[in-house]
């Protein structure tokens, strides 16, 4: 249907959207181009979720740097349907994991030539890799293309390596750092079969595809802003501040609590995390299992630890992979120039520490500290020890430990009317945006598939 013929309010399913992440943006903008009233329901007073800005005494701070790859085709085409223009909003990078200049531990980057040519010219000019080091690397990426990038049977991450041959060094530099960017858990306990997925869009995907795209604005600025202009404009609201406490079914409608006046609605998305979700399921007849199922997942923290120098400082890259030595305090895997992304950012790096759980028990000062001196030794510039300010951004659970044979619940509820959107649903990749985006887009067709038959 197109945009001038979209179904006059009165005539369209009305549909309530309970959470304002991305996921919950996802539905809603889906839902809205489909004709669907909608009302989206947050909590918090601003949307965005565990992906949002924050302000912090000091600037307005992401609550965590993310990189997103070119294979995102559903945040993508999310993004240009609300109209924002990826070529303004984010810098594409080819593919790399590259440490300090000068630090002889690894540049590896792979050219704008067509796939895959693009991965054997980069494995060839990779500087810090020895002969065993790339044939082992070349062997792991053959293996996993025959095997068509999947396992019959999950294992640890740890153990894939192990059982392909790869080297301590490429353990160290590239599949440790790598897998704890992507799944936010170590390889001793991440799933092989999750991680595949994302090396096949990755390190085996067409050259465009396998390109890494860096926010240039703010996370609430790059989506969660333009959802909500987009399902407003469609005659639609977003209600920031207003908790839902129940849902209930009512004959073919769903009454939905969110203070002293609920609502009646033909459908929900229930885009809430997996824990809140639980909690309004678990009322609900025959949800007790599924409840049990959302309650059932463990987390791994991400802390973001942001650092602003004098203007004008700048680091050879946009963003550098670090060699984390937690033992001497330098918990830092990845850090991120945001002057280079953003000029009115300045000065300021971010430096993201996944899997954090270790690192949240030194307290925020220490760790800081610890990072601080981490960047100075790695860049050789001992400047950076002294930072202006700090500040440590930690979300407690950034994601759900992404574990060999995790059990991830469809979409679908098995209820008619009620369907689950978040990044923890069942799918290839790990907690991610695009999870979140594909998920809540999927969440929104269901509902409208079946308005449509409820009301044929």
């Amino acid at each position: 249907m197109s945009a001038d013929k979209r179904p006059a309010p009165s005539a369209a399913a009305h549909v309530a959207v309970v959470g304002g992440g991305w996921a919950g943006c996802a539905a809603g903008v889906e839902l809205a181009a489909k004709g669907a009233q909608v009302t989206l329901f947050e909590a918090a007073r601003t949307l965005g979720g565990r992906a949002r800005a924050v302000q912090a005494r000091e600037a307005l701070l992401d609550n965590g740097q993310h990189i997103l790859l070119g294979a995102y085709e559903e945040t993508l085409a999310l993004l240009r349907r609300v109209g924002v223009s990826e070529r303004e909003a984010m810098l594409r990078l080819p593919l790399q994991m590259r440490y300090p200049p000068d630090s002889g531990l690894l540049d590896f980057v792979a050219p704008r030539l067509p796939a895959p040519l693009h991965m054997l010219a980069a494995l060839l000019r990779a500087r810090g890799l020895g002969r065993e080091d790339k044939l082992a690397l070349a062997r792991f990426t053959t293996s996993a293309r025959w095997m068509q990038w999947g396992l019959n049977t999950d294992c640890s991450v740890a153990e894939l390596l192990e059982r392909f041959g790869q080297t301590p060094r490429l353990n160290r530099l590239m599949w440790r750092p790598l897998c704890l960017a992507a799944l936010n858990t170590p390889i001793e306990r991440a799933s092989s079969q999750v991680f595949l997925a994302v090396l096949r869009d990755s390190l085996g995907a067409k050259r465009k595809a396998s390109d890494m795209l860096l926010p240039r604005v703010s996370l609430d600025a790059l989506f969660p802003q333009a959802a909500q202009r987009f399902i407003a404009e469609r005659g639609g609201r977003v209600l920031c501040g207003a908790r839902v406490d129940g849902i209930e079914p009512r004959g073919t409608r769903w009454r939905v609590g969110a203070g002293a006046e609920p609502a009646e609605f033909d459908a929900v998305v229930l885009a809430t995390p997996a824990w809140q979700s639980a909690a309004l399921l678990r009322p609900l007849p025959g949800m007790e299992a599924l409840a049990d199922q959302l309650d059932g997942f463990a987390y791994e923290p991400i802390s973001t630890v942001y650092l602003q120098y004098e203007a004008g400082l700048r680091l050879p890259l946009p963003f550098c992979a670090l060699l984390d030595d937690p033992v001497h305090g330098a918990w830092g895997q990845f850090v991120f120039d945001r002057g280079q992304l953003d000029p009115g950012q300045d000065g300021l790096l971010a430096v993201v520490v996944s899997a954090a759980g270790e690192a949240t028990e030194r307290g925020q000062e220490r760790l800081a500290e610890g990072v601080a001196a981490q960047l100075a030794a790695a860049f050789k510039q001992p400047a950076l020890a002294q930072a202006r300010w700090s500040r440590v951004l930690t979300e407690k659970r950034a994601t759900f430990a992404c574990t060999p044979g995790l059990a991830r619940p469809a979409n679908a509820t098995g209820v008619a009317g009620l369907a689950l959107a978040g990044d923890y649903t069942a799918g290839d990749y790990p907690a991610t945006l695009e999870t979140a985006a594909r998920s809540g887009r999927a969440a929104a067709r269901l509902v409208v598939a079946g308005t449509a038959r409820g009301k044929a």
